[in-house]
């Protein structure tokens, strides 16, 4: 299954939450919420984000703002 491109996943190999930013080869492209460099996931690694998990990283990327720790 091809994700949609700005899908929120889990790369279940790092716990990470992503974005599909596209397919490139055998791999789905993600970037972290927020931005960020973004990483090869393999599609079999990769879930749908539960609204728990998507509101998390939006938390969690909110209060590193906050902070003053991203732009």
């Amino acid at each position: 299954m091809r994700l949609p491109v700005g899908s929120h996943v889990v790369d279940t190999r790092t716990g990470r939450i992503g974005i599909v930013m596209g397919h490139e080869g055998p791999y789905v492209q993600l970037r972290p919420y927020g931005g960020g460099r973004e990483w090869d996931a393999v599609p079999g690694a990769v879930r749908w984000a539960t609204p728990a998990e998507r509101l998390s990283a939006e938390t969690a990327y909110v209060n590193a703002r906050s902070r003053g720790e991203v732009p």
